[in-house]
């Protein structure tokens, strides 16, 4: 299983502290929501301007009904969602809401034409500048700009699965909003009805022209046919009908008679070749009883041949007969069927004609009729909404609403003064609490020392032995009882205090720690380190005395060379100008046996050296104390400074033995919400400090 990436310190907000932070800044917080409360009541009590909202409730008719009925030019309302939607933005469309501020003369209103209202500073900058008047507003200009102030102060809402729509307008006066929102409601009805007047109208003119147009068509129509059926010899499709079943007899007869024509040809033929025949054989072709009679009576002879001859002749003119016939019915065929074939032809296209005039009367009668329909509408349209309520006068103003407008400026207050907190908390990179520098560095902190209320250092020191129940003087018991305590086997003897930077109070904590040992009789060498900058002349009385730099050059013995001060009650060894490079003295075997020796005549070696960001030094010194107290001050010494200094400690192999919180301000404490002292329980030591 992929173990979770490292995650540091910095990137982990920690919520206790910011929780913390904002208790602590607590009273920040109250004022910076009173400081917002107050700027939004001076908006809604004096600043803004009272806004009142009057409503018109309209009813849309989805059921379509009307008073006549006829079929409608225009569609009726429907019921589906898009159709609502639709008349919403019909009530917000420009061409509405001309009609609006026409009816109400809105041009006129200094509150929806901006024309009429006095010039603003800015107008009146740009007309010192340019040293010429603004142009006029032309009439288009001004509806605009009042149809726009319009727009801005009205909503439509539709009632949610309903077939009802809220019309509310806003102004700054009550009576205002109340007959705007009533005339917008009106001419909504209104414009529907004229929409659909227009649109009757319209059609009730295009279908005069239309009808009158079809009438001519029908009128030419009707003539196409006439003037045809009277060039035509058709009658109707019965006479055609008649001469079909005439043609039929015809074909009919003619079957029948080619059918006689070939029995009489071959009759015919039988009769002229038995011509030559004997008379039995012309007897059985001629099949004539007559002959058959002469022919057993007579036998051949001249009667014989004359019936044989007139036969004969009987036989020919019969034939002759009924091919004249045949020819005369195919020939009636004939134009029966041309006589057929053009009457068809001229009966289409009296039906084609006849259609047409047909479908042109249809046509004019159906356009004829919508026209009746759409004259009888004209007048008495019906709109497809009413309004179902009027505007309500407004009892009071509807913006600015007062409550929300300061609960709200409380919350914001309240956000912003936590922000600047969690800013200004984030903006300090020092440290107010001793667990905040434990936590940081792991060390210890081995002592609190609270602001001296002096105005220089000598002062200080006076004030720690003269207030030896302060609560200042107790941290510095307190100190010394932390280092006395810090070593495993024996008490440190040679303790160097320093600091990140000058300024953080170390120097003052060396002579008050030093003052302190004394007071348990202890014989304290307090030993000024810092050879560059030496300020220990700034505590002490002295000029131009012999110091460290005569001892370790032998011109002068310890004992000689070290002030006794009646306040510090304490050997104090100064140093003086020097050629020779400080780090270079302090690395010198002839220091160390300063020590050494210094070892054997005193209890106790308190050290103060310069800061180790700034110098050497106190890294070289570092090397020959028993205990090393870094000193930090109270919400001005930095996390990096702190941390580079105790970083350059450990380059040197030299452990840091504690802490010192230097300079904490109880007021300041107080300030950041930690209370009024600069100690966990110093609430509980007003009892047993005399300040």
């Amino acid at each position: 299983m992929s173990s979770s990436p490292n995650i540091s310190d910095d990137d982990v907000i920690d919520l206790g502290a910011m929780v913390g932070a904002l208790w602590r800044k607590k009273l920040w917080i109250i004022a910076s929501v009173v400081a917002f409360a107050l700027l939004g009541a001076l908006y809604v009590f004096a600043l803004a301007t009272p806004k009142y909202r009057a409503t018109s409730v309209i009813l849309l008719d989805a059921s379509g009904e009307q008073l006549v009925d006829l079929g409608a030019v225009l569609p009726n309302l429907g019921t589906n969602s898009e159709a609502i939607n639709t008349e919403v933005e019909v009530l917000k469309s420009r061409r509405l809401l001309e009609r609006v501020v026409t009816a109400a003369n809105l041009t006129e209103d200094p509150e929806f034409n901006s024309t009429l209202r006095p010039p603003g500073l800015k107008t009146k900058i740009k007309t010192a500048l340019t040293r010429s008047q603004p142009a006029s507003a032309s009439e288009e200009q001004q509806m605009t700009l009042a149809i726009n102030a319009l727009l801005d102060r009205i909503s439509v809402r539709n009632l949610p699965k309903t077939y009802v729509l809220q019309v509310t307008v806003e102004t700054g006066a009550a009576p205002k909003s109340t007959r705007l929102a009533d005339t917008i409601a009106e001419q909504y009805i209104l414009y529907q009805m004229d929409v659909k007047f227009e649109a009757t109208r319209d059609a009730s003119e295009w279908l005069t022209t239309r009808v009158a147009d079809l009438k001519v068509d029908l009128e030419q129509a009707e003539a196409r046919v006439s003037e045809f059926s009277t060039n035509s010899e058709v009658v109707s499709i019965e006479t055609v009908q008649a001469l079909e079943r005439q043609l039929k007899e015809l074909r009919e007869r003619l079957q029948t008679m080619r059918s006689a024509l070939q029995s009489e040809t071959a009759r015919l033929d039988a009769l002229t070749e038995a011509e030559n025949a004997p008379a039995g054989q012309k007897v059985d072709v001629a099949g004539d009883p007559r002959l058959t009679t002469i022919y057993h009576e007579a036998g051949e002879g001249a009667a014989f041949d004359a019936r044989f001859g007139q036969i004969l002749m009987q036989a020919t003119t019969q034939m002759q007969r009924t091919e004249a016939q045949v020819r005369s019915l195919e020939a009636s065929i004939a134009l029966r069927e041309a006589d057929i074939a053009r009457q068809s032809d001229e009966l289409i296209q009296l039906q084609q004609l006849t259609r047409e005039a047909e479908a042109s009367r249809l046509l004019y009668e159906y356009f004829l009729s919508r026209l009746k329909e759409t004259s009888a509408q004209e007048g008495i349209q019906q709109a497809d909404s009413r309004i179902l309520s009027n505007a309500v006068l407004p009892g009071g103003p509807a913006e600015p609403r007062k409550s929300l407008i300061l609960a709200i400026s409380m919350i914001l207050g309240a956000m912003a003064g936590s922000a600047f907190v969690l800013l200004w908390e984030m903006r300090q990179n020092g440290f107010r609490q001793a667990s905040e520098l434990e936590s940081e560095t792991g060390l210890p902190v081995m002592g609190q020392i609270p602001l001296l209320p002096s105005d220089n250092r000598r002062e200080g020191l006076e004030y720690l032995a003269e207030k030896p129940a302060s609560a200042q003087a107790e941290a510095i018991r307190n100190l010394r009882t932390s280092v006395m305590l810090s070593g495993l086997d024996k008490t440190p003897q040679v303790i160097m205090l320093t600091s990140s930077l000058p300024g953080e109070g170390k120097t003052t904590i060396s002579f008050a720690l030093a003052q302190n040992f004394v007071g348990l009789g202890k014989k304290v060498l307090l030993l000024e380190g810092d050879i560059r900058r030496r300020v220990f002349s700034q505590y002490l009385d002295v000029k131009n005395a012999k110091g460290l730099m005569a001892v370790l050059a032998n011109e002068i013995s310890l004992e000689d060379a070290v002030i006794h001060d009646p306040v510090m009650k304490a050997d104090i060894l100064i140093s003086e100008p020097s050629t020779v490079n400080a780090a270079d003295i302090l690395s010198s075997e002839r220091f160390a046996a300063f020590l050494e020796t210094a070892r054997n005549a005193y209890d106790m070696i308190i050290v103060d050296t310069p800061p180790v960001l700034v110098v050497p030094d106190a890294r070289v010194l570092a090397q020959h104390a028993d205990a090393l107290l870094f000193t930090v001050h109270w919400d001005k010494t930095t996390k990096t400074q702190l941390q580079n200094a105790l970083r350059m400690f450990e380059t040197v192999g030299v452990s840091v033995s504690g802490l010192v919180l230097n300079q904490i301000d109880p007021k300041g404490m107080k300030n950041y919400g930690y209370g009024d002292s600069y100690g966990a329980y110093g609430a509980y030591g007003a009892k047993y400090y005399t300040n």
